[in-house]
């Protein structure tokens, strides 16, 4: 297991390292200043070639490439000097001269070219919404799904096979952001005196008196649009697996032994069924941290996606890159782990 957990993590930092070239050469060869959108069409020429200076515009691409590779590294070569440590938090390792140490820190992703604040910093203040949103959507879409999958199998060829069907084949066919479109309209504007529920807003909302309070009605359109898709997935697939172990051999014996229906679904043959929707749940969970940014776009969600949206309105490239980066980094991090709880649903599979 450990070997495997090796393999699997430098196979993932290979994977990494091939975002972090794509993401960068993408974003230098496209034809924009960011130091012009930093101080504006009518910035003079010193001012310009300061911002370029001070966020290291003004070197060579590949040495640019060097120092972004160096600055991702949890471990790279930093001055010895008090303001060095201050922005990147290091731990000297090693000193290779007088002025130049090894060092170990947390991954550096710059400063925003709009607020010079710290990208890691800006991330992490929408980082925990967005997963909230994206925890709740896959629960939602576990629950549900795996529920109407059985029942849809229980009962195959009934009305209830048949709705669940076609309800799965409409969910899969709306792309989530005309399905957000619509449930904002329907239960945040048509029938919002009955439902209570809003058109937009964030997790967190700002009161005068109350200060920074959590508004969780918030979440509930948001979370049903973005669960929908996953979902309807979740449904057919547990339906066609489940329909599959039904039929096998073991099952008829239990049956024969004379176990409860119950007991035969839900102890013998809906945990046999769970690879497909396994597979499915890990990586719909790392795709649905990209399809919120629609979502939250649509509902003015405060989180990765409407930042990543806003940096990207304003071409500010440290925030877009970071964000890219942290989304393959979920990725990574959830394939891994996929492929441990395969393990514990189903023992017959080994790792090698």
């Amino acid at each position: 297991m450990i070997k495997y957990l090796l393999r699997k993590i430098i196979y993932g930092l290979a994977v990494m390292l091939g975002v972090v070239v794509v993401v960068f050469f993408l974003f230098n060869i496209l034809p924009v200043d960011p130091a012009r959108m930093t101080q504006g069409q009518r910035a003079d020429v010193q001012s310009l070639q300061a911002v370029r200076k001070e966020f290291g515009l003004d070197k060579p691409i590949p040495v640019q490439f060097a120092y972004y590779i160096n600055d991702l590294s949890p471990i790279g070569i930093h001055l010895n000097t008090v303001s060095e440590q201050a922005r990147y938090g290091y731990v000297p390792l090693l000193s290779i001269s007088k002025q130049k140490v090894i060092a170990l820190k947390w991954p550096y992703l710059r400063r925003s070219y709009q607020t010079s604040k710290d990208v890691m910093g800006l991330l992490m203040e929408v980082v925990p919404n967005t997963l909230i949103l994206a925890l709740t959507s896959m629960l939602f879409a576990i629950i549900i799904g795996i529920f109407l999958g059985v029942i849809s199998a229980v009962n195959k060829g009934t009305w209830i096979d048949k709705a669940s069907v076609a309800f799965s084949t409409l969910g899969i066919s709306a792309p989530s952001f005309f399905a957000g479109i619509i449930i904002a309209w329907l239960f945040g504007f048509l029938w919002s005196d009955y439902t209570g529920l809003n058109m937009s807003g964030s997790l967190y909302s700002y009161d005068p008196f109350k200060g920074e309070v959590m508004t969780w009605k918030n979440l509930i359109l948001p979370m049903v649009t973005l669960g929908l898709r996953p979902l309807a997935i979740i449904v057919q697939l547990t339906r066609n697996a489940m329909l599959d172990v039904l039929g096998q051999d073991y099952i008829r014996t239990a049956k024969a032994k004379g176990l409860s229906n119950n007991t035969i679904v839900y102890r013998h043959a809906l945990k046999n069924a769970l690879n497909p929707v396994i597979t499915a749940v890990a990586n719909w969970f790392a795709s649905l941290m990209a399809g919120s940014f629609f979502v939250e776009y649509v509902f003015g969600y405060n989180g990765l996606g409407k930042a990543t949206v806003n940096a990207l309105e304003m071409s500010d490239f440290p925030v877009i890159m970071g964000s890219i980066l942290f989304i393959a980094f979920i990725f990574v991090v959830i394939n891994i782990l996929t492929d441990v709880i395969y393990v514990w649903a189903d023992p017959r599979v080994k790792l090698s």
